[in-house]
């Protein structure tokens, strides 16, 4: 590792298949806590290069446990956080207004690491139990139309880093990682990111996939279509921008939807939301990204797939889909 380090300070870098041996060695405890540190830090001092973070990827696919969902042809609504917003859990939110739309979702989601509530934080406060368990995972989706994958159960090698992301406290390329490592290997996806940097890297290694994508950044930083401004959008065939005037609404502030203090805070703020209890902005902004998931995976319109998922979260369905969950 120090060999390595000392090649990163020079601003060296890394090849794809040094990157992913690093990733395995890492995860293999082959590197004590201080050269994982200061292996992290480097990428938060400079950008991270095409080649290193599909090497990064490839060692995380090859070392997950997978849970074959392809029958469902699923989509996942995940973004890499680290965007420094604090908003409310959009993406989770919308993934249960998509399922009542009547698309499966294998929903991939962690502890918050760089925000105060993650995703997987959200689902256990409201008592969402998290399994690697396909025979259990299968029955969620023919239930419910949802499942769960809590990325600890599914990458147990990352175990070596989760501590020391912790202490850390910020974003580290793990960040950037997440949505490209679901081990169901969804064919559909709508994936977040923090900078527009990333949304061209993430295009790129999409392209060499088979899956149908949306790749999305806010362009005043959010890694969601925020209805603050205006929205990239990056798929296999398009590139283009949304503003909020595409779906109707006007343009929403920062305070609009800033997310809960606390899991607690967080956890009624979604199910409020849900209950139809939530203030117009905070339906706006779920419905816009619910609308984007149900375009890729339906290729609906932008415009009637809004106003279908305004419309759950009128009727109560998405609450239904959350209540059926945690029933399960």
């Amino acid at each position: 590792m120090k060999t390595i380090l000392n090649r990163l300070i020079q601003h060296e870098v890394l090849s794809k298949e040094e990157a992913k041996d690093i990733l395995i060695g890492i995860a293999k405890a082959q590197y004590n806590e201080s050269e994982i540190a200061s292996f992290l830090t480097v990428y938060m001092m400079r950008s991270i290069q095409l080649e290193e973070l599909e090497g990064f990827r490839d060692a995380l696919l090859e070392l997950c446990l997978p849970v074959d969902l392809s029958a469902y042809t699923p989509i996942d609504l995940c973004g890499t956080g680290g965007d420094g917003k604090d908003t409310f859990n959009i993406s989770t939110l919308a993934s249960f207004v998509t399922t009542a739309n009547g698309v499966k979702v294998t929903k991939h989601g962690n502890y918050g690491v760089s925000s105060s509530c993650g995703s997987s934080n959200v689902m256990e406060a409201l008592g969402i139990k998290f399994t690697a368990d396909k025979d259990y995972l299968e029955k969620a989706l023919d239930q419910v139309g949802i499942c769960v994958l809590h990325a600890p159960l599914f990458h147990p090698a990352m175990k070596q880093v989760a501590p020391i992301r912790k202490a850390l406290g910020v974003k580290t390329f793990f960040n950037m990682l997440g949505p490209m490592v679901n081990p169901a290997f969804p064919t559909h996806q709508m994936v977040g990111v923090f900078n527009l940097e990333l949304a061209r890297i993430y295009g790129y290694l999409y392209q060499k996939t088979d899956k149908t994508y949306s790749i999305v950044h806010a362009l005043d930083g959010y890694d969601e279509v925020s209805l603050t401004g205006p929205t990239k959008i990056i798929s296999r065939h398009t590139e283009s921008v949304l503003v909020p005037e595409d779906f109707g609404v006007s343009a929403l502030s920062a305070a609009d939807i800033a997310g809960g203090e606390s899991v607690a805070s967080a956890a009624k703020i979604f199910v409020d939301i849900l209950s139809g209890k939530g203030t117009t902005a905070q339906n706006q902004v779920v419905a816009a990204n619910a609308a984007l998931a149900i375009n890729t995976a339906k290729g609906i319109g932008i415009t009637p797939a809004f106003e279908q998922a305004l419309e759950i979260l009128k009727n109560g369905s998405a609450l239904k889909k959350l209540h059926q969950l945690q029933a399960l």
